[in-house]
């Protein structure tokens, strides 16, 4: 979905796949047709944009092969789709029954991760419009944060050299601009703002970036306004931004119910306490109030004292498009957890999950409206 920013430039709006489960060419073809064009007729919208996730294998078989890529792009326009940015983070299997730490596998210290991103890079030089003025990559923060020691940096640090040369090699052959953008999360080498500026000082900014993930920004208890200053003085661009919310609640009893054996849920207190689970905290018994790492759906208010994180949500886009320039123009919404949501939540049908979307998109496209964008 296109908006236009009142300085003039313009801004993609999109939902992200990685929240269905084909890993296979024909999977995700049969998914648009499922999801993604009954997303679009509810908008009303001319064209739909797409967070295109594509796991490792079929992403190497589209980018050895120009042309399946090419009927791919074909499926995409017959359906007024498009792609401005793919999320490379999971590389595999993202929706099994238990994922947990397996989503950070393999990290930046492996040759796997570097040529899945480039074979994502690749593929998204070929999908991306034509009046698109670049492309984004979003991937994860380094690692997990143990192990990590200063060999495993060492190793990132030259992946990341690598990724660069071969981005700029894509740019070369191709004339399309792809950029990666890397997304710090609760736990990982890379969780705050000031672990992303040391982390990724001295890196190619023309390439190379921030994802901010509103969720995660949020579970860090970061002010918009302070992390986004600290970027801007470290020279490192925000590529793409993730409008996600997380849960919140004073009373951390209201959240039992969210508990859930797929996805890790990454929970942090104003204090600084930390579990790496939603289940880890109760054995703990943190004291509230707790921020969760669980991306909920942004249109929905729960029931008090239960609530999320959308007023910081509210505050990042304030900043980032309130502004006479727009400090980024790729947003991409990620609620990926429909499927794990507590049973009275989550939908039932695949018409459920794609009004469920819909609204969600609704939602941000309103919340960026009241700021001036046109959609």
């Amino acid at each position: 979905m296109r908006l236009t920013h009142p300085g003039g430039r313009t801004l993609h709006l999109s939902y992200c796949t990685n929240v269905h489960p084909a890993e296979d060419l024909d999977g995700i073809v049969g998914q648009l047709d499922t999801y993604a064009v009954p997303i679009r007729a509810r908008l009303g919208s001319e064209t739909l944009g797409l967070g295109l996730w594509l796991a490792a294998p079929v992403a190497a078989e589209l980018a050895a092969d120009p042309a399946l890529l090419a009927g791919f792009r074909r499926e995409l326009d017959a359906r007024e789709l498009e792609v401005v940015t793919l999320n490379g983070f999971p590389y595999r299997s993202f929706q099994d029954p238990v994922v947990k730490h397996a989503v950070y596998h393999p990290d930046w210290t492996t040759p796997e991760r570097l040529a899945y991103t480039l074979d994502l890079a690749n593929i998204l030089a070929a999908l991306l419009p034509d009046d698109a003025a670049r492309g984004s990559i979003s991937t994860l923060p380094l690692a997990w944060r143990d192990p990590w020691d200063e060999d495993m940096a060492r190793q990132a640090v030259s992946g990341l050299d690598e990724l660069a040369t071969g981005l700029a090699a894509v740019e070369s052959a191709t004339g399309r601009v792809v950029r990666v953008a890397f997304e710090p999360e609760p736990g990982c080498v890379v969780e705050t703002t000031g672990q992303a500026v040391r982390a990724l000082s001295g890196v190619d900014t023309d390439r190379l970036g921030i994802c901010l993930d509103l969720a995660h920004l949020a579970c860090a208890w970061e002010r918009p306004a302070d992390a986004l200053r600290r970027y801007a003085d470290a020279g490192l661009p925000v590529v793409k931004v993730q409008v996600s919310a997380a849960l919140e609640s004073d009373d951390p009893e209201t959240l039992r119910e969210y508990v859930e054996p797929r996805f890790l849920h990454q929970t942090r207190n104003a204090a600084g306490d930390a579990a790496d689970d939603l289940d880890e905290a109760f054995e703990r018994e943190l004291p509230g109030p707790w921020r969760v790492h669980y991306h909920v759906p942004l249109h929905v208010a729960p029931q008090a004292p239960l609530a999320t994180t959308a007023p910081v949500l509210r505050e990042a886009l304030a900043e980032l498009v309130g502004g006479p320039e727009p400090l980024c123009d790729h947003f991409d919404v990620e609620t990926y957890t429909w499927g794990v949501l507590p049973p009275a939540l989550r939908p039932q049908t695949p018409e459920q999950l794609a009004g469920g979307i819909a609204d969600e998109l609704d939602f941000a496209r309103a919340e960026m409206r009241d700021l001036g964008v046109k959609a």
